[in-house]
């Protein structure tokens, strides 16, 4: 299934795409795409539904986020062998884990926000994993079990803030207003054969950034969900955003092409969909 939350920002509703592209709305089903609606047990009812039946949704619906108000946003760094090589850093032991702010998460194609005194705006395609069960201390082999489906997400990146103004905490330049891109829709894990061989690619105004295959991963998803859910527990519908291959603006040689406003990035990944920002500047809220 391909999950959506579509509408005003703030507003969104529960629906999803049919095989023939079509929006159809759940919010007879289900009150939203969250945790709660993620669980095993009501994938399972939903999965039952002829979405020929749903309601039709006429004209063109912006997208929300597709899952709604994640507990937590956790993120992988240095996940990809050439990624880390660019970004000068060695190949990580274990997985790196920081956060992005929740208030950062906005639709797919939701405008990017320059923050106040940004000078280095960068942009990460990445595989985004929802958790759909609970995970504690969870084996590297159940890994998968604890998955309810995955998403496109662009980890946008304030350089500047991340690695001068926040020492060796990564959060300042993460977690600005508009920096969690996620969906268009949330792909359920049965759909996904292997998460581990997924191609990957980003676009700045029509010109190729990066492009990767999740096989080029250092820790694949099952070993993420085992290793963070050693040190924290896991609830449906948190957000694991798994690290980006190379091509990113901090890695371009001589000099890097920082977004600005006016920019527009594409991104998406085989099976998941794609996303459009376009960069505005930061205005000043009244």
């Amino acid at each position: 299934m391909k999950l959506v939350r579509y509408g005003p920002a703030g507003r969104e509703k529960p629906g999803l795409i049919d095989t023939d592209g079509q929006l159809r709305d759940l919010s007879r089903k289900v009150k939203d795409i969250d945790g709660t609606m993620l669980a095993p047990a009501e994938l399972a009812k939903l999965r039952k539904l002829d979405p020929k039946k749903l309601p039709p949704v006429k004209g063109k619906q912006r997208l929300g986020a597709c899952v709604a108000t994640p507990s937590k946003f956790v993120a992988i760094g240095l996940n990809f062998i050439d990624h880390a090589k660019e970004s000068g850093n060695p190949i990580p032991e274990y997985p790196v884990v920081f956060f992005k702010a929740p208030s950062c998460i906005v639709g797919a194609n939701d405008d990017t926000v320059v923050p106040r005194d940004s000078t280095k705006l960068d942009w990460e395609v990445e595989l985004g994993v929802v958790i759909g069960r609970t995970a504690r201390y969870v084996d590297k082999k159940d890994g998968l079990r604890y998955v309810a489906g995955y998403c496109v997400i662009n980890d946008v990146s304030e350089r500047e803030f991340q690695l001068k103004r926040s020492a060796s905490q990564w959060s300042k330049g993460k977690g600005c207003d508009t920096f969690g891109p996620i969906g268009p829709w949330l792909v359920t894990s049965d759909e996904i054969k292997d998460p581990q061989n997924l191609d990957m690619w980003l676009d700045v105004n029509g010109e190729r950034r990066q492009t990767g295959n999740t096989r080029t991963m250092i820790f694949g998803v099952a070993e993420l969900v085992a290793d963070v859910s050693k040190y924290m527990t896991l609830l449906p519908g948190d957000v694991i955003t798994t690290g980006t291959p190379p091509g990113v603006a901090m890695g371009m040689k001589p000099e890097p092409k920082w977004l600005k406003p006016g920019d527009v990035v594409t991104l998406g990944i085989k099976g998941l969909g794609a996303q459009r920002q376009k960069v505005v500047p930061f205005k000043a809220r009244r």
